[in-house]
């Protein structure tokens, strides 16, 4: 049996060496190469990835990343603004919709997520602001050099999941955080030899997060 924290990067058929935790799957391939770890400033596509995190929450990430488009047509392509005038007969509707994951307090969470967000953008100018002022300083974060390395939470995930509970979000507790701060960039947790580990860096180089 393959003991995963041991794991450190792996050759794909391309040749490029990836994050071990990506192998095995077309989805989770493209998923590592294109998103995962690439600065994310957008409040939609934030607010997004934060629900989608929370969905995720008892399930495999791969079975997300299968569903997306179907949460993407059910939640108003995560318009928050939009969302967050969902009613009781959208709850039911979205219940019923084999396309997500029907789980209500998961779905009632992403529409009281919709009203937080908006919050956020009453209080800070945009979610991104919250988001990303809880990024950690890069000169101290050590590089991961095999899986086990990964934390799955931090002092800088408390803390934003934190604020995002007093924002009003919900299905939002540290680890999650964690996941949605390495999903959208906020931290660089591509393994040491990674192909891609540079090119995110550069990618969070040419960015310039709002303040709050």
């Amino acid at each position: 049996m393959t003991d995963w924290s041991q794991v450190g990067v792996v050759a794909g058929g391309d040749g490029r060496a990836r994050c071990g935790w990506c192998v095995g799957s077309d989805d989770y391939r493209a998923y590592h190469d294109d998103e995962w770890g690439r600065p994310v400033l957008d409040d939609v596509r934030l607010y997004e990835k934060i629900c989608l995190e929370g969905f995720q929450s008892g399930l495999s990430w791969l079975t997300i990343l299968r569903k997306r488009d179907g949460f993407r047509r059910a939640f108003a392509g995560f318009a928050p603004e939009v969302v967050a005038g969902f009613g009781p007969a959208d709850v039911e509707r979205l219940v019923a919709d084999a396309g997500i994951v029907r789980h209500r307090g998961k779905i009632t969470a992403a529409i009281a997520n919709a009203g937080a967000t908006l919050a956020a953008q009453d209080r800070h100018g945009s979610l991104a602001a919250v988001v990303w002022s809880f990024e950690p300083p890069r000169a101290d974060r050590p590089v991961p050099q095999q899986m086990g390395d990964l934390a799955s939470v931090t002092p800088e995930s408390t803390a934003l999941a934190k604020a995002l509970r007093k924002l009003g979000f919900r299905f939002v507790g540290p680890t999650t955080a964690h996941a949605a701060m390495q999903s959208l960039g906020v931290v660089n947790d591509h393994l040491a030899g990674c192909g891609f580990r540079e090119e995110c860096e550069a990618d969070r180089a040419a960015v310039s997060p709002p303040a709050g």
